[in-house]
């Protein structure tokens, strides 16, 4: 028997996994990559017995390889808020989905394990961009409003990491960054004492400075269009620097088209703060789109759907 994580390389996923590895440490096989490379049950084999973590990724997207995994024989425990579609019903399937829009998979674990590590699932939560649900949770954890602060900025710089199209776009693997993470039980000695978080605060706001740069190719009271160049510093901003916009305009709908090599798209959907609502189902009329309903993406939009992926991004949000 062995153990196996597989999990989002995003602040959400790693946050999920932590805690849960703070309260059962085992030691396990890693199965992760960069933000979009989700479909991580696929690179699994299974053996009967195995027990195998799931964490942030959508189970609609890893059907086929779930219900492969099951038949084999091993044991899954599967957390997440994105797109499920029907749940399989399998003796040897524990599923903790809930894809409200106020709760993210590092709350779901929170709550699981009764709030035994929740300073990580307030980081994993200000990472995925739910500041709300991230305060609520630390309402019980006397945080001053610096240290409270502190924790959102660490998840902001974890998340930020996540994104790019290769591994080789970001500043750390996120198994690599994991590994720094889990040593430490309070997220507040992480930022005070490894050197990791420092990388990544430099990095993150080296490149937000060149995303302030960008001007809008749309922009109305309602809906703001961005395109980004195919360069690294764009790849991996473009989730947070997407994320930073919803909270400056909370009734704006947004949405940024990172170039990509093959002259294509990756597009990063957020919907209005104020309604949460309507990105996955957006996304999801075009191939390689998902997500869940406040935030969702596109990973290859071909140039010559821009002009549709616009009108129905302007239909999505009246």
């Amino acid at each position: 028997m062995v153990y196996i994580d597989a999990f989002n390389g995003d602040a959400d996923g790693i946050c999920a996994l932590q805690q849960l590895r703070l309260a059962n440490p085992v030691d396990s096989q890693l199965v992760t990559g960069v933000k979009r490379d989700i479909q991580l049950l696929r690179r699994i084999d299974a053996a009967p017995g195995d027990q195998i973590t799931v964490l942030d990724i959508s189970l609609d997207k890893n059907r086929d390889s779930l219900t492969s995994i099951l038949e084999q024989g091993a044991h899954v425990t599967y957390f997440d808020h994105h797109f499920a579609g029907d749940i399989p019903q399998h003796v040897n399937l524990a599923a903790h989905i809930d894809t409200s829009s106020d709760t993210c998979t590092s709350l779901l674990v929170n709550k699981y394990l009764r709030g035994q590590f929740a300073h990580w699932a307030v980081v994993g939560s200000f990472g995925d961009n739910f500041d709300d649900s991230a305060r609520n949770a630390s309402a019980t954890l006397g945080l001053r409003e610096s240290e409270l602060l502190a924790l959102r900025e660490l998840g902001i710089c974890i998340n930020y990491n996540a994104y790019g199209a290769t591994i080789e776009d970001l500043h750390f693997a996120p198994d690599g960054l994991f590994r720094s993470l889990h040593p430490y039980k309070n997220p507040l000695d992480f930022i005070a004492r490894d050197e990791t978080f420092n990388r990544l605060r430099d990095g993150y706001y080296n490149d937000l400075t060149k995303a302030d740069q960008i001007s809008a190719e749309f922009m109305s009271a309602t809906h703001a269009v961005y395109l980004l160049p195919a360069a690294p510093w764009a790849r991996r901003v473009s989730g947070v620097f997407a994320n930073r916009l919803a909270q400056e305009s909370p009734n704006r709908a947004h949405a940024l088209l990172t170039r990509r090599d093959n002259g294509g798209f990756v597009v990063s959907v957020r919907a209005p703060l104020t309604t949460k609502s309507g990105a996955d189902e957006l996304c999801r009329q075009f191939p390689t789109g998902g997500g869940r309903k406040a935030a969702a993406g596109i990973n290859d939009l071909p140039s010559d759907q821009l002009d549709a992926f616009v009108a129905a991004f302007r239909q999505a949000y009246p």
